[in-house]
């Protein structure tokens, strides 16, 4: 069968034309990025993994009344989704310090916020995903009070129910990114969340040995990234052992002498 009209691709996924009107079908990479895309490189069956974590994640979300772009999961690396018009603005929601956050103010990696943090950035690559205000979205128009209040809503519910998920099965979650989009249904835009949720976008550390379980391993040059994915989904139940040979993240440092 010939391949749909590629419509859009970024850094992790690519957009093709979907079989409907107002769908498009989303294929998961195994390209890696970090730093603005300063450092490339790849992480085997990353694609795959993340293809399966995001369809879970926005399932479950779907279910607790969180409206999302997904419809269904294709194939290993395709799910069809919702056409949305994306919201210009990454949502960062942060629980601990880490990243950027601890490096702007200066806090040690790992500390347990006061209270958790919404941060919005400008989607620009030229310009790096400037940090934004509340202030500048308002001045230009990147989206309306009232869906800003709708985002905020979503970023809060999304990470209460992450936090339960994740800390069920022994894993801290840090921070991580969301993404929303409108939707238009006759003259009335609707905010949805959109993009992808999974070890690519998310702060994840083991409860026990903050052993780092996301992208921050490529990032930094820790290696285990495929391992460490593939951890994500053996304990979110979405891999059987016998699927992947999971790597021993703690055998793993001890090999590379860390």
């Amino acid at each position: 069968m010939a391949r749909r009209r590629q419509i859009y691709e970024g850094k992790a996924k690519i957009l093709y034309e979907g079989p409907e009107p107002g769908t498009l079908i989303q294929y998961f990479k195994d390209d890696a990025t970090a730093f603005n895309a300063q450092k490339r490189g790849t992480i085997s069956g990353k694609g795959v993994i993340n293809n399966r974590i995001s369809e879970y994640i926005f399932t479950s979300l779907q279910t607790i009344g969180v409206p999302t772009h997904f419809i269904r999961r294709l194939n290993m690396r395709e799910q069809l989704i919702r056409q949305v018009e994306i919201v210009p603005i990454e949502v960062v929601v942060r629980n601990v310090a880490a990243g950027s956050l601890s490096k702007r103010l200066g806090i040690e990696e790992g500390t347990q916020l006061p209270r958790t943090i919404i941060e919005y950035y400008y989607k620009d690559d030229a310009l790096g995903d400037p940090l934004i205000a509340d202030e500048h979205i308002a001045c230009f128009g990147w989206a309306s009070q009232e869906e800003m209040n709708d985002i905020a809503d979503m970023a809060i519910r999304v990470n209460d129910f992450m936090c339960g998920l994740f800390a069920a099965i022994g894993i801290r979650l840090i921070d991580f990114k969301l993404e929303f989009g409108r939707v238009y249904e006759n003259d009335y835009a609707r905010i949805i969340l959109a993009d992808e949720i999974s070890p690519d976008g998310c702060r994840l550390w083991d409860m026990k040995s903050n052993e780092k379980l996301d992208k921050d391993r490529f990032r930094q040059g820790l290696g285990g990234e495929a391992e460490a994915y593939q951890e994500v989904a053996r304990r979110l139940g979405l891999l059987r052992d016998e699927e992947f040979a999971v790597l021993d993240l703690d055998s793993h440092r001890k090999k590379r002498g860390k």
